[in-house]
């Protein structure tokens, strides 16, 4: 599932076409993705300019001249591409139509956003933008960890008496959101901290020391386009190319690249997910 840097890849990738245009033609294919699509969404996005597209978490929220948010989700493997840009940012035509193409939003000017899913575990919703916090998927999302509420004494004080395994809880969308697998294995690592060690066994020291380098894990991941395993495309098609900068996700038995070690990476499974450390380095 896409996290945080492959979800801001988009949106930025969609910004600069739907950011103040208009919605001419909204068409929905079907009735539902992972759930039901709101009543009448075609009808209630045509003709409305997109005044705001912004992220919170791993949701891309499109703020609407009618007083609506458009909220999506892209999924295990929700894409959305654009094509025939009349700015040049994007040089395709309008390809053919394709069987999973549940949602395409033609706007004024001649670009085309067009939502394609074929596992449908994707979602999209409409909302009063007055509000839209408490939306059912936002209420409880913790703080952004690019953002100011995300310091060093606040993870320190949210983890200090944690049994948790430090993965688990900055897996935890309500401590931090938008983080997921891959970004926390590769946080992990360079703080130097074994995944499947209980946070009230970690300094506070240590814990805020986790916090810029989250940040820069994350924005070196956004600035390489996100990272594309299985079916993550930006905006226009291309993949990221962060997973080439892996450290320990996906490198189990090879050697670990912390200069003198050497040690091979080696994983567990924390909850059903995959965790990648360093015996030798994570403590």
């Amino acid at each position: 599932m896409p996290e945080l840097p492959e979800v801001e890849t988009v949106r930025r990738g969609l910004a600069p076409v739907m950011e103040g245009a208009v919605i001419a033609r909204a068409a929905v294919n079907r009735p539902d993705l992972r759930w039901p699509f709101p009543e009448g969404m075609a009808e209630r996005l045509t003709g409305k300019r997109v005044e705001r597209l912004r992220r919170r978490s791993k949701y891309i929220l499109a703020d609407l001249s009618s007083g609506e948010t458009l909220l999506i989700h892209l999924g295990m493997s929700g894409r959305m591409l654009v094509s025939g840009d009349p700015l040049g940012h994007f040089v395709h035509d309008h390809p053919a139509p394709e069987k999973h193409d549940h949602v395409v939003l033609d706007m004024e000017g001649g670009a085309r956003i067009t939502f394609n899913d074929p596992r449908r575990f994707g979602a999209m919703d409409l909302m009063p933008t007055a509000g839209a916090e408490a939306h059912k998927l936002l209420a409880h999302l913790g703080p952004e960890p690019l953002g100011n509420a995300f310091s060093e004494s606040y993870l320190a004080t949210a983890l200090a008496d944690r049994a948790t395994p430090i993965k688990a809880a900055l897996l935890d969308q309500r401590i931090v959101a938008g983080l997921g697998n891959i970004y926390v294995c590769e946080a992990l690592y360079r703080a130097r901290i074994a995944p499947a060690r209980a946070c009230r066994r970690i300094s506070s020291a240590r814990l805020g020391a986790l916090v810029p380098i989250i940040r820069d894990v994350l924005t070196e991941a956004i600035a390489a386009g996100g990272s594309s395993l299985r079916d993550f495309r930006q905006a226009d098609g291309e993949l990221g190319y962060f997973q080439h900068n892996f450290d320990v996700y996906g490198r189990e038995t090879a050697p670990c690249r912390t200069e003198g070690c050497g040690t091979p990476i080696r994983r567990i499974v924390q909850s059903g997910r995959s965790s990648f450390y360093c015996p030798t380095c994570q403590r």
